[in-house]
């Protein structure tokens, strides 16, 4: 039993093949600059670990050739013989808006309504759908199945959803917070509740998805009930070069004194802010090589971030009550050991505290770090979206 998922941007075509059996991934690759001459395929195969880069003889110009470059490649390493081998295919859709709240199997109608909800994330839901209608023509008998960013924080109550704003704009224009990054928040409360030997239904757990997007969710008994995220992914934290919280004022700013238009002001807030804003790296690695050097505005960048999210830290542990545990994940949550102890630092009142070795030394894909006597455990884990995306559309088809 396979299942191939797919994680399409505007440019890219990221992707894992999984043996549904042993739950594990065979292939993992990227397709990467779509439409250029510089375009590449990279893979990696889990027999050997060994990082595959041949570079595509022929240029792709679109997600088409993209997609019979995967299967072409599939089918020459054996995994599989022809697409009817596969199960179904997973698609990552980073906004469902109110109308999805679980895996969907793909109609007309279902891609119809994914399509209205796209004006809620332009920069991300159009590549989405790209990629579903590509799949769709390619391998029209296989079912095709949406998971989506945002379902996991559907089950946030309405005042913490919604913004304090005339009524009509959530009513008529869907103005509330959709929070993202859901399927990994989903895939590590469930991994820490398999480490703490705890029912996910009784976990309570502050969960920190940190990489060059990142964001943090307040999970009572197994469900999301806050998150930093908001309507967009711009909300929340700082991050690689997104700004993350700011006065809104500002932007009425902007635009009246500076002339800036909303599209400036959009590109600027999205890409050019965040950590490359203040030192101009978006990089954590290269901030914390500058910062080492001396360099005074990467070490400003480092002392806000550990700052936000420590303001987050506390504000989920009051509204949660009871914390069982931080969990660390992502890119930079798994890999930063000096920000894991920054954003913990000074929380010993709350039961939180580092333990400085095992911090240092982390071994397999769930860690504890926390000292021995603290009651709050500090869990880093190694998050997988893809296979939580293959297990819910697994579970999906099986339904």
């Amino acid at each position: 039993m396979k299942i191939l998922v797919l994680n399409s941007g505007s440019s890219s075509i990221k992707y894992a093949l999984f043996e549904m059996s042993t739950n594990t991934a065979e292939i993992t690759g990227i397709i990467e600059r779509i439409a250029s001459k510089e375009s590449a395929h990279q893979y990696k195969l889990a027999v050997n670990h060994g990082l595959q880069a041949p570079k595509l003889t022929d240029e792709i110009q679109n997600h088409q050739q993209g997609l019979h470059a995967i299967f072409k490649l599939l089918s020459k390493l054996n995994l599989i013989k022809q697409v009817s081998d596969l199960q179904c295919i997973g698609h990552r859709v980073v906004h469902g808006g109110e109308t999805f709240c679980q895996p969907t199997l793909i109609t007309d109608e279902v891609l119809a309504e994914i399509k209205q909800v796209s004006s809620l994330a332009p920069l991300h839901n159009p590549a989405n759908i790209l990629g579903i209608e590509e799949a769709i023509r390619f391998a029209e008998n296989i079912p095709q199945i949406a998971i989506f960013d945002t379902a996991f924080h559907q089950s946030m109550p309405d005042y913490a959803f919604q913004y304090a704003v005339p009524h009509e704009w959530y009513t008529k224009f869907s103005v509330r917070r959709y929070g993202f990054h859901g399927t990994s928040h989903f895939y590590v409360a469930k991994q820490a509740a398999k480490a703490l030997d705890v029912p996910l239904e009784s976990l309570n757990i502050i969960s920190l998805h940190l990489g060059n997007g990142a964001s943090m969710s307040a999970i009572k008994q197994g469900k999301s009930i806050d998150t930093s995220m908001g309507m967009s992914p711009l909300e929340g934290l700082i991050m690689g070069t997104r700004s993350g919280d700011l006065d809104p004022a500002i932007i009425f700013y902007l635009q009246d004194e500076l002339s800036f238009t909303s599209s400036d002001i959009q590109q600027a807030l999205n890409k050019q802010s965040g950590l490359k804003g203040i030192c101009n790296e978006n990089d954590m690695r290269a901030v914390h090589e500058l910062a080492n050097s001396g360099d005074t505005q990467a070490q400003l960048a480092l002392a806000m971030v550990s700052y936000r999210i420590k303001k987050y830290i506390g504000a989920y542990f009051a509204v949660l009550g009871r914390v069982d545990a931080l969990v660390f994940t992502g890119g930079i949550g798994e890999n930063d050991a000096e920000l894991r102890v920054n954003c913990c630092s000074e929380l010993a009142l709350l039961g939180i505290a580092v333990d400085e070795n095992k911090n240092q030394q982390l071994t397999g894909d769930v860690c504890s770090i926390q000292q021995e006597a603290m009651p709050v455990k500090i869990l880093v884990i190694a998050t997988n979206e893809e296979l939580e995306i293959a297990l819910q559309a697994k579970a999906c088809i099986e339904a």
